[in-house]
Formats: C-alpha cells, structure tokens, sequence
C-alpha cells in the first residue's frame, strides 16, 4: 500500500514522532493497530497481529492504520493521536500498554479500545488474555516425547509472570509424559530488549545444549530467531511460539505454541465501532492456543504423539485436566526460575 510505503518514508527520514503523526492520519474511522516493541515482523507475537489485522483487510477491502513503537515513551502518543483522528477501534499488542491505556480511554469514552495480554477495567475496553500455560503444556509433552536425551529446555524473552506462565505449562507437560525429564529454564533478560535479542537467544540455546538439551522452546519474541536458528544448525529440535514459525527451519522446529493473537485483532476490527467490551479468554477450549502441525514438521510428530496431545488438549478443554497457570499465585510445581 502507498499509505504503508509513505510511512516509511516518513520513519526513515523525519523520525518516529512523524511517523505517529502521519499513521494517524489514516482515513477516518478506520481501526488501527499499535505494535509492541520489538517490530512488525518480529515473526512471532506482532506478526501474528498483524496477520489478523491483513486477514481483516484482505476479507473486507478496508483500510487500518498501524505504527511501530521505538520506546516505551511514545505508548500513550500513539494511543491520543489514533483516539484524536476518530480511529475506531484501536488495538493494542502487548501488556505494556495498561497504564497509558488507563489514562487514554477514559478520555476517549465513545472510541473503543481493545488490549492483548493485559486486564484494562475501562468500559471501553476489550482486554484479550490467553491462557499460554495450556497451549505450552502440549508443547511439553510434544518435547518429552520427542526428546532421547530426557533434557530439554526453555527460553524466554524478559522476565516477568506472563512468560513465566509459558515456561510453567511447558514444564508441566514434559513431566506429564517423562516423570525423570530434566527442564532447563532461561530468562532472555528483565528489560524490553529482551524480545529483539537473537544473539543472546543463540548463546542461551548453546547453553542449553551443552547441559543435553535436545528440544528448546523459545517463549521470547524475535529472541526466538536466534534460538531456532541455533538449534537447526546444532542439530537439534526446536519449538515456536504465538505463530507458526515450522516453516523457518523445515524439519528441525518441531512444532509451534499457537497463540492466536491473529484472531483476536481480526475479531477486533470486524466487530468495529461495536467491539464488545470487557474479559475475552482464549485458551485450548475456543481455539486460542494449540500447537502448530503442518507439512513442516509432520514427519517429527507420530501419529502416537499426535493422538496423545490431543487426547489432553480435550481433556483441558473439558475441565478434566487443569494445568497450573503461574500467574495466579506466581508459584510452579514443575520449575523453579
């Protein structure tokens, strides 16, 4: 699109404030989009929103307007500058939008808001959460079986509760199935860098390995790159996350951690200026977490192992198999970060 083309233009020459001011000038009414740090085509968390926000656009013929955030600083410019052009609804990627969203949607009481990964208790506002612990459980279990050392391993972005959460569902599944497994657990680091570090996920990854690591599931945004790469040139498994990333290393990645992170933005813009507000879980039940199979990675998974992750996938969906979730009581049973 020239408008996309233009903005680009306008980051590369005048700067992200020009930039957040051209993006709201996107034509009246139109939703938009705000990425997290970490860019648009990190080929994880962002990029799976701005798949759902293209899916929209493909499907209707509409238009969105979008911009990439350089630092924590611009979260609330960009949120009063799409409020103020009339952009309706705006949708946020990523739980560090809460405190400039709390102050913007009060403000802007008629412009829905919807936030991914994050509780906003504004009437206004549409907070999406996932339930990550169900859908890493299944990748766990994918990793225990898979694995011939009995060591596998996990990588996430920046420290905090949320990616603790994914770090805990996998653990839980890999013990589920390999009661003596050893999980080995690494945190990128504790601040935003951490979702745009490749190098440090290569070394974390090599890290790993050298304890016996055979499967390591990268939870850490463009992070992730590195580990997946790492693992593909060592000769190792690899596990994605939040899009389908089997498709980077055919054949070595053995599935992904799908958190539909598209459906919730698509969801968002077809409802429009009608968004419904308020609590939106989605977990294995409705379809918002699973694990990725494809012709990438389908000569990895067995029809046993196959038959086994979704035998529990509908026993979490029906009630009869709780996986722990970190983040209720920022406790473990299975890992210790």
């Amino acid at each position: 699109m020239y408008w996309e083309y233009e903005m680009t233009l306008m980051t590369k020459f005048l700067g992200a404030s020009a930039a957040l001011a051209l993006s709201a000038g996107a034509a009246f009414a139109d939703p938009a989009l705000i990425f997290d740090l970490g860019g648009k085509f990190d080929k994880s968390f962002n990029e799976a929103a701005f798949n759902g926000a293209q899916r929209w656009a493909t499907e209707t013929g509409g238009s969105f307007a979008e911009v990439e955030l350089q630092s924590d600083a611009q979260r609330e410019q960009a949120l009063r500058r799409f409020a103020e052009a009339g952009n309706n609804p705006i949708v946020m990627a990523g739980f560090s939008f809460a405190t400039a969203l709390e102050e913007v949607a009060a403000d802007y009481p008629d412009t829905k808001f919807a936030i991914i990964d994050m509780v906003v208790g504004q009437p206004n506002v549409r907070s999406v959460v996932f339930n990550e612990h169900e859908g890493s459980y299944l990748v766990g279990m994918l990793a225990a079986m898979a694995s011939t050392s009995g060591t596998v391993g996990f990588i996430g972005g920046m420290d905090i509760p949320l990616i603790r959460k994914f770090g805990c569902g996998y653990a839980q599944g890999v013990l589920a199935v390999n009661p003596d497994a050893t999980v080995i657990a690494n945190m990128t680091g504790t601040t935003p860098t951490a979702w745009n570090d490749p190098v440090k996920g290569s070394e974390l990854t090599l890290a790993q390995i050298s304890q016996g690591a055979d499967v390591v599931y990268a939870a850490a945004g463009g992070t992730g790159v590195g580990v997946l790469q790492t693992a593909a040139d060592n000769g190792i498994l690899s596990i994605g996350v939040d899009s389908n990333q089997n498709y980077m290393h055919p054949g070595q990645v053995l599935t992904s951690m799908l958190k539909r992170v598209d459906n919730a933005v698509y969801d968002a813009f077809t409802a429009g200026a009608d968004l419904e507000t308020g609590f939106n879980v989605m977990g294995v039940g409705n379809g918002g977490v699973g694990y990725a199979l494809d012709e990438n990675n389908a000569a990895l998974i067995s029809a046993e192992m196959q038959a086994a992750v979704d035998a529990a996938a509908a026993d979490i969906a029906s009630g009869a198999l709780a996986v722990h979730d970190y983040t209720s009581d920022e406790s473990c049973p299975a890992l210790t970060f």
